[in-house]
Formats: C-alpha cells, structure tokens, sequence
C-alpha cells in the first residue's frame, strides 16, 4: 500500500474576511452549529495537547462541555497526566477535526481550574454511571487487568448504591482562555484558506490571513 498516493481534493467551500465574525468565540459557535446540524459524529471531540515536565508533548482527544468568551471547557481527573501536565505548564492547544467539512480550528491557551461550585454543577448532571466512573478510574495510573479496573467500578457502585453520587473532590473542570485561534477552510489544489485571530491587549482581536 502506498501512503503517499492517499489525497483527495478539498472543494467542500471557500473562507474569506467578510465571512468572519470579529469575535473568534462567535465565529467557532457558527462553525460548531454547522457541525451539529451536519450530524458529525462527535462535533465538540477536540484534541487537547500540553507538555510535561519532561517537556514531552501529548495530545489526546477530551469532550468540550462549554464553551463563552471566557474560553472551552472540559473535565477531568486531577490526578491525570493531562493535568499534571498543565500543573506545570498551563499553555495547551486544542484542535477541533472536523474533517468532514474540510475545516479544523485550532486553539492555544492557558488553562486555569474552574471554581469547585462551577465542577459540581456539571458533575450532578452527568449519567449516574459516568459519575460512578469517576470515582473508580484512578485516571493516567497503570492497571494489571481489566477485570481489575471492573471490580473497582463494581465497588464503587456498592458504595454508593442509595442517595446522589458525592462530587469527588480529585475531579473537575479547566477553562482554556484562547489567545489564538485559527479557522482553516480546506481549498482546492491545496490554496487552503487560514484566518488566525490574536489576542490584543485591549481584548481585541486581531484577525491575519495565513499562506497555506
């Protein structure tokens, strides 16, 4: 099989200045509601990618939850190494692949903890067992088996089979506060249309037309 014969042309539409909102945020929320009206499988799957303390990249995909002016949302284990990772280095990306609209954009950020009242709120409202997950997963750590992993679901669900599932107080949200973001329309004969906004220190942003 050979890899380098894999292309395809990208004629999906174009992108230009006056098709964009100044706001960055109002303009991903146009392009998401394009995605969840197109029935993409997973519209706000994003790939978030930071580096540890080694400086070794990763990236993994996570479930954006919200997003406002403020930033993106997403959850997780305190004690992940993703958040470890932004424990030391608090500057991410995020990548949102809509490949089936020959779009992507891009992300980068800091990411900052969100209050304990703000994790709570979503954490009550996720389905009874994803909430039973969270305290059975000792999320990023090595497991012998995964019957293993199992029996730790199993007794959590033990533990806490009458009442609410308490919030563990090892989980919760990170907001990502862009300070770039970048929109990439795919073009025919790879004349790629790219527009990067940049944050001003005036909360403004800057928005640049890209070379592909």
């Amino acid at each position: 099989m050979r890899y380098e014969d894999f292309r395809r042309e990208y004629l999906a539409g174009g992108l230009s200045r006056e098709m964009l909102d100044d706001c960055p945020i109002r303009q991903f929320e146009h392009w998401l509601q394009q995605a969840v009206e197109s029935e993409l499988e997973d519209p706000t799957a994003m790939v978030l990618a930071t580096v540890d303390e080694a400086g070794f990249p990763w990236q993994r995909i996570v479930l954006m939850k919200g997003v406002s002016p403020a930033g993106f949302v997403f959850y997780t284990n305190y004690g992940s190494a993703k958040a470890a990772a932004m424990r030391h280095e608090p500057r991410v990306s995020l990548l949102f692949p809509w490949n089936e609209l020959d779009r992507q954009v891009i992300v980068g950020g800091t990411a900052e903890r969100m209050s304990a009242a703000e994790s709570a709120r979503y954490f009550l409202s996720r389905p009874r067992e994803s909430q039973l997950a969270a305290w059975a997963s000792r999320q990023s750590r090595p497991v012998s088996r995964r019957a293993l992993l199992q029996s730790q679901f199993e007794a959590v669900k033990r533990k806490f089979s009458e009442g609410e599932v308490p919030v563990p107080d090892f989980w919760g949200g990170y907001r990502v506060r862009p300070e770039r973001i970048e929109f990439w329309q795919g073009g025919a004969h790879r004349m790629h249309d790219r527009f990067r906004y940049t944050q001003q220190d005036d909360d403004t942003w800057l928005i640049e037309q890209l070379q592909p």
